[in-house]
């Protein structure tokens, strides 16, 4: 089933403004994707007639309000393929969900010594936790190289998990698209003793996830990337390592008892979810899902193989050798992030001219300096593409590189 563009750009109203005289094209939903009206509507709702806080008052709106926000709950608990939602708890973002695990988790479990294996490819979200760790607690890291295609290099990864704690890895790169094969992975960590985290901030809006066909232990996933607001994401954990780790924030709602002498917490996973909640961010999440439910994670996930397809060929064509693209060259291999940088021409001011056409490109290290390091680059310029992209739009960025090559060229 291909999806109907024209008709979900309807629902967009911010992809109807103008910017210099030329239609918005935005092409960085991998840092933030746009929201339809059915996510603000379902938001301003909750504001308008039933707002109250969670899990505490008796009357009716409070109630309600409740009773929205652990649907949601079970929305994306149901999303990502968890089958009990207590293992799913509300967090910030992917982050915060992250942090969760090296401060809970981590300081519970991890010692002097112990090894925790990162890839060159991860964002910085799931990085500096374990560098803060490491000089708390004295942990090594380790990292699994990418080869020559912008994939994970696994020939030492035997080696490389010999002895670890944890295997922190993206199941999406937010720089390459590069795709990584989660279960293998799983499969290799369990193998050695190690327990697995998965950053699937990327992953979760593009395509289908189960995350216990992953068989991970954690897995972070955020909201704003997926037709989402801000300010909300979540954890999903096994029961059982909830259940030991200690809570992460202290306060309100997390507690069944507090004395003078001490505190019980309270049964997950409100056990790890401190003070009042982002109520109204949860349920435009939840309306969130139910749209792209509607689309089917399937057709969405085709749709953007081909328009990939489409965008790579296109640049091809135009540019050849003169424009550097990073990430596979097979889009079964990658979602829809096209990195790009020009020889002669510095990312930030490509951006600066695609955004005088009203093109909107991420420009910069995006949040993943080791790995500009590793490809021995500052920086790139990054369009990502999502449902409410089409050919249109990737022809809009090709002719807008066009004039930036030739601005710079003179």
């Amino acid at each position: 089933m291909s999806l109907d563009v024209a008709r979900i750009q309807a629902d967009f109203p911010i992809l109807t403004e103008t910017r210099n005289g030329n239609r918005l094209v935005y092409l960085d939903s991998a840092s933030s994707a746009q929201k339809p009206v059915s996510v603000m509507a379902a938001m301003d709702e909750l504001m308008t007639h039933s707002y109250a806080n969670v899990h505490r008052g008796v009357y009716a709106i409070a109630e309600e309000a409740t009773a929205r926000f652990e649907a949601a709950r079970r929305s994306v608990a149901t999303f990502i393929g968890a089958g009990d939602t207590a293992e799913l708890v509300f967090t910030r973002n992917a982050t915060e969900a992250i942090n969760l695990v090296a401060y809970s988790w981590g300081r519970a479990n991890l010692h002097a010594g112990d090894v925790v294996v990162l890839t060159e490819m991860e964002h910085h979200a799931n990085i500096v936790p374990w560098h803060m760790l490491a000089a708390e607690i004295g942990i090594e890291l380790r990292w699994i190289p990418i080869d020559d295609e912008y994939r994970l290099d696994l020939s030492s990864l035997g080696q490389l998990l010999d002895g670890a704690a944890l295997l922190a890895v993206t199941a999406m790169s937010n720089v390459l698209g590069t795709v990584n094969d989660i279960p293998p992975l799983v499969a290799a960590a369990r193998a050695a003793g190690a327990a697995v985290l998965v950053d699937a901030s990327q992953a979760a809006p593009h395509m289908s996830i189960d995350v216990q066909a992953w068989g991970a232990d954690f897995v972070a996933i955020t909201a704003h990337k997926m037709l989402g607001p801000s300010g909300i994401g979540a954890l999903w954990a096994r029961r059982e390592l909830l259940e030991a780790m200690p809570p992460f924030l202290g306060g309100g709602e997390m507690i069944r008892d507090v004395r003078k002498d001490g505190f019980t917490t309270n049964e997950l996973p409100w056990k790890f979810e401190a003070g009042t909640p982002a109520i109204t961010e949860a349920v435009g999440w939840g309306a969130a899902i139910d749209y792209l439910e509607a689309l089917g994670m399937d057709a969405v996930h085709e749709h953007e193989q081909a328009l990939t397809s489409y965008a790579l060929a296109a640049l091809a064509d135009r540019f050849g050798d003169g424009l550097t693209v990073y990430g596979p060259r097979s889009v079964d291999l990658r979602g829809g992030v096209i990195s790009f940088l020009f020889p002669e021409i510095h990312a930030h001011d490509v951006s600066q001219v695609l955004d005088e056409e009203g093109i909107c490109v991420r420009a910069g290290h995006h949040c993943a300096k080791p790995l500009m390091k590793v490809l021995q680059i500052p920086a790139t310029s990054r369009a990502s593409l999502y449902v409410y992209n089409n050919e249109a739009d990737v022809d809009a960025l090709v002719e807008g590189l066009s004039k930036a090559e030739k601005f710079f060229s003179i």
